[in-house]
């Protein structure tokens, strides 16, 4: 502590290569962030315009799809920058507020995948009273609790990042996690450590278990349908949902739920890469090849699109 000076800024060292190596991965990087963007914002035009769409369930699709463009946004464009210049610095207000929202909107991610499985749970095993429970209503209250619930629960941990010594400048990563920022403090950080494994640890897995509960019940329901026919319908409404939790605890379970988190940043960084990137752009792709309904609206919406277009020529 006695060599503590007040740190204004921090440098990334996530990707000490070469020059041509750094640009190829600036390609493929970029491509991949306007692919994320333009499918996420293809999922939320179907869904706020396309009639048939117009339900709960891909009401909370549309603001996952919302939430992955900002996920990535987070992450990406400095990423983008780094990868360009010799200076790969971040100040030390922007390191924070990265920080923050990165675990801000991870959080909502989780919980709004739970609401997701009690939705289809919902639909499934009370399809009488679909309506009834999950109307707009309960829809909305649902989404602003998810959002605003995680805004409240990251705040602590990130006011306690705010107010640590540091004592190096270089980061080991490609953005401000939680652990290479940890590693750079300079003090004894196990506490805060535990106090993170301990948020995360709630954050992923009740919601995991949450959402493990809403599918046995479907499962269960779904096996007593007698038609095989019935049965394939209701599991294809669930089958998108299900990849997509798969993918993303998964990922988010090795690299969080753990007592420490500082002695494996080479296999954060490729997990990283994994929920900042790749994650967001799988989303769209696995929902509009997976979902019918997805698909009948963007058959209708190129339908009308061809038939717009040629009756103009």
């Amino acid at each position: 502590v006695g060599n503590r000076s007040i740190v204004t800024e921090f440098t990334l060292n996530a990707f000490p290569v070469l020059l041509e190596i750094r640009i190829f991965l600036f390609v493929v990087l970029l491509l991949t962030y306007t692919l994320t963007a333009t499918g996420n914002i293809m999922i939320i035009s179907l869904i706020w315009t396309v009639s048939h769409l117009q339900t709960p369930m891909y009401f909370f699709l549309s603001n996952l799809s919302f939430l992955d463009i900002l996920y990535t946004t987070v992450v990406s464009p400095k990423l983008l920058a780094c990868l360009l210049r010799e200076e790969k610095t971040i100040s030390f207000a922007g390191c924070i507020t990265q920080t923050y929202f990165y675990f801000f909107l991870g959080t909502v991610e989780f919980i709004l995948l739970a609401i997701m499985s009690f939705d289809r749970y919902v639909a499934i095993c009370n399809p009488l009273r679909y309506t009834l429970i999950m109307n707009s209503r309960v829809s909305l209250l649902l989404v602003l609790g998810c959002w605003g619930g995680a805004c409240l629960s990251v705040m602590t941990p990130t006011i306690i990042v705010t107010r640590l010594p540091y004592c190096r400048k270089e980061i080991n990563h490609f953005f401000c996690d939680i652990a290479p920022l940890l590693q750079v403090a300079c003090i004894d950080t196990r506490p805060i450590e535990k106090i993170n494994f301990f948020l995360s640890a709630l954050v992923i897995l009740s919601s995991l278990a949450f959402t493990a509960g809403s599918y046995s019940y479907i499962i269960s329901t779904i096996l007593r349908i007698p038609s095989v026919q019935g049965r394939q319908k209701a599991f294809s409404t669930c089958a998108s949902h299900i990849t997509l939790v798969s993918i993303a605890y998964g990922t988010n379970i090795f690299v969080y739920v753990r007592p420490s988190q500082k002695f494996s940043l080479d296999f954060d960084k490729v997990a990283a890469v994994l929920i900042t990137v790749v994650v967001p752009l799988l989303n769209p792709f696995i929902y509009s090849l997976r979902n019918e309904k997805v698909k009948e609206g963007l058959r209708e919406k190129m339908n009308r699109f061809v038939s717009l277009t040629l009756r103009k020529t």
